[in-house]
């Protein structure tokens, strides 16, 4: 029996899962042979390098005890890594952007280094974690853009719904793809606004990773993005009145600032 049983626990056929499927496909089917997540995940790890060496995935005790999971992987190119979809998940977004998640480990390293663990992590570990859970990168047209910032809905989902044709969204939080797996309308990802630009070139993992400027993190630039909302993510939303629940799709608070690029 697998980690995770009889049942495989999500569908790699979900427009979320399109950039992870062929991947999470090979996995699955390790899985499926009785191995575990990590060692599931390795055989699909040989050609990306850290700076410490050849990134693995290990089992999810294998750090030393007291030191922080985000300097364990800095030091030793070793994920660990637990038989659950939070973790799977985590492997997955390593495996297909593996130079956004080493600069993030990177970013997560340098600031324990210099600050140690303390009660708080600081806005700049605080940003790095929100992305790396929850975080979403959006390439789209200008007036998509403008609606999400602003979060007009109407405008984003229904005025310029055609515009959706010509954007991408990418889940890169793995926290969020878990949660997915079980899609509920209230599920919203943080949207990574780049620096110095309101779209960025794309979505290609070089593009992502140079967009992780510590100094432009630490302003935590993100914005909501109730992902069910996006064209051809969920059926429901076909219906307009899908949009009309204020629960979800709230309105941005008088006294709360815009995000800045």
């Amino acid at each position: 029996m697998s980690a995770f049983g009889d049942a495989w626990p999500f569908d790699t056929a979900t427009p979320w899962m399109a950039p992870y499927a062929a991947c999470a496909s090979r996995v699955a089917a390790k899985i499926a042979q009785g191995k575990r997540v990590c060692e599931a995940l390795s055989g699909e790890s040989a050609s990306i390098a850290l700076a410490s060496g050849r990134l693995r995935f290990v089992p999810g005790d294998s750090a030393q005890p007291g030191e922080a999971y985000e300097s364990f992987i800095h030091r030793t190119a070793c994920v660990p890594t637990r038989d659950n979809l939070h973790d799977l998940f985590n492997g997955l977004v390593w495996l297909h952007c593996p130079a956004s998640k080493r600069r993030l480990n990177e970013l997560q390293a340098e600031e324990i280094a210099r600050a140690g663990i303390g009660a708080t992590r600081g806005p700049l570990r605080d940003a790095l974690t929100l992305f790396d859970e929850n975080g979403a990168v959006l390439d789209a047209p200008k007036p998509l853009w403008d609606a999400l910032r602003a979060r007009n809905w109407r405008g984003l989902f229904i005025t310029h719904r055609s515009l959706w044709r010509e954007a991408r969204l990418l889940v890169f939080g793995h926290a969020l793809l878990e949660k997915l797996t079980a899609p509920r309308k209230a599920a919203t990802a943080h949207v990574l606004i780049a620096a110095g630009e309101m779209n960025p070139a794309g979505l290609d993992d070089a593009t992502i990773a140079a967009s992780l400027h510590p100094e432009h993190l630490a302003t935590k630039p993100f914005t909501p993005l109730p992902v069910l909302g996006v064209p051809g993510w969920c059926v429901q939303n076909e219906n307009f009145s899908f949009y009309d629940d204020s629960e979800v799709f709230r309105p941005r608070r008088d006294a709360e600032p815009s995000p800045t690029p």
